[in-house]
C-alpha cells in the first residue's frame, strides 16, 4: 500500500491536510443535508445563510469577510441562493453601488429549519467525532481523519433529542 504522503510530510503539507479534512466534513456534511431537506442547497451554502441570519444585510464584501471565502466564491453563492429564492439583493441606503444582500421570507424560514435540524445534527456529529483527540496538531488530525474514516458522520447521529440551537451557539462561545 503507498503511504499517505500528505500524512508523511506533516507540517511540509498542512494547507493540503486542512483542505483535504475540509473536504471529507463538506461531503459529509452533504450526504447528511441531501437526506435531511427537501432543497438541494450545497453544504458550502449554509455559512452565507448563517451569516445573514446572525448579521442581518451585508454586502458581498461584508460576507466575504464574515464567511472567510473569496469574493468570487460568494458571488456564486449568493446568485445560486438569489435563483432559489432564499436571498435578495437591494441597494445599500448610504451607497447604492453596493447591493445588501438579505434573507427573503423564504430563506428565514429555512434557517430556522435548518437551526431545528441539520445544523445541530452536524455540530453534534463533528463533537462526536473530535471527542478525546490530543496530542500535538498533526496527531489530532491524524484521529479525526481515522475516526471519520471509521464511522461517518452520518453514523454518528444521536438519538437524543437535539439541543436548542441557542444553546449550541452559546456552547461554541464558551469553546472559543
Amino acid at each position: 500500500m503507498t503511504e499517505d504522503i500528505v500524512r508523511a510530510l506533516g507540517y511540509g503539507t498542512l494547507g493540503s491536510r486542512l483542505k483535504r479534512m475540509g473536504e471529507k466534513l463538506q461531503a459529509q456534511t452533504q450526504e447528511i443535508s441531501a437526506r435531511s431537506q427537501e432543497l438541494n442547497l450545497p453544504a458550502s451554502h449554509h455559512p452565507v445563510l448563517a451569516a445573514l441570519d446572525r448579521y442581518g444585510p451585508l454586502s458581498v464584501g461584508s460576507l466575504t469577510d464574515a464567511v472567510g471565502l473569496s469574493q468570487p466564491g460568494v458571488t456564486r453563492m449568493v446568485n445560486k441562493l438569489k435563483s432559489d429564492g432564499l436571498v435578495e439583493g437591494s441597494p445599500d441606503p448610504s451607497d447604492r453601488r453596493i447591493a445588501r444582500i438579505a434573507l427573503t421570507g423564504k430563506g428565514q424560514a429555512l434557517v430556522r429549519h435548518l437551526q431545528r435540524t441539520l445544523w445541530p445534527e452536524i455540530m453534534l456529529a463533528v463533537a462526536d467525532a473530535c471527542s478525546g483527540l490530543n496530542g500535538s496538531l498533526l496527531q489530532q488530525l491524524t484521529q479525526l481523519e481515522d475516526a471519520l474514516e471509521t464511522q461517518s458522520l452520518r453514523a454518528r447521529r444521536s438519538a437524543e433529542p437535539l439541543p436548542e440551537w441557542e444553546d449550541l451557539m452559546s456552547k461554541m462561545e464558551n469553546m472559543r
